[in-house]
């Protein structure tokens, strides 16, 4: 076997073993137990403006310091198939998980969070605010 061939022959290898070793860990030991979802979806006042834009999703990246925040997934529209179920009028999303209300509670009186909206919220025309607990 030459070394070109040997090296893809290891590497292909290696590979395989990686996901063989993934798929045989339990679902239960990778999903975490957030139980409170918070999605927020934003409408830009001027949603042709990339500055404008990327100002609000760093602005909702900074959220991720608060504490009680467990997780946090910033947004933008995904430029999938338009089917009438999809709404992809809003600009930026953020998706965030708390352990419990408690937390959730903790986030929205935390000074982060109130600079956040103080310094950004004229970027923003419309926020919707969906909040889930698990079933």
């Amino acid at each position: 076997m030459n070394k070109s061939n040997r090296r893809k022959f290891i590497g292909t290898a290696a590979a395989l073993a990686v996901g063989t070793a993934a798929t045989a860990m339990p679902l239960s030991s990778m999903k975490k137990n957030y139980p409170v979802v918070h999605h927020v979806f934003f409408w830009l006042k001027n949603p042709d403006s990339k500055e404008d834009r990327d100002k609000l999703v760093a602005g909702v990246k900074a959220l991720s310091k608060i504490p009680t925040v467990k997780e946090l997934h910033v947004g933008v529209v995904a430029s999938t198939e338009q089917r009438d179920v999809i709404d992809s009028s809003w600009g930026v999303s953020e998706l965030m998980f708390f352990s419990d209300l408690e937390g959730q509670a903790t986030y929205q009186t935390h000074p982060i969070h109130l600079e956040f909206i103080k310094n950004h919220s004229h970027l923003w025309e419309k926020v919707i605010v969906y909040d889930a607990v698990e079933a």
